[in-house]
């Protein structure tokens, strides 16, 4: 039996280790959620790529003019 794990696709987190969540709930550090953070491990592929998809524009909406 094989382990349903190993078969993902590998997807690094996003975290830099500036582990701080403002008051819109989004870590300063890698634009996520405390619960994409928190759920990481957990999500699937395509969950975790379309969260990569949309940290620009979180970080242009943290950073931005």
């Amino acid at each position: 039996m094989s382990d349903p794990a190993l078969e993902l696709e590998i997807i690094e987190s996003p975290c830099i280790q500036i582990c701080t969540l403002n008051d819109d709930g989004l870590c300063i550090g890698c634009f996520r959620t405390s619960e994409e953070i928190g759920s990481w491990l957990t999500l699937s592929v395509d969950q975790r790529k379309q969260v990569l998809l949309d940290l620009p524009r979180r970080a242009e909406q943290l950073f931005g003019s």
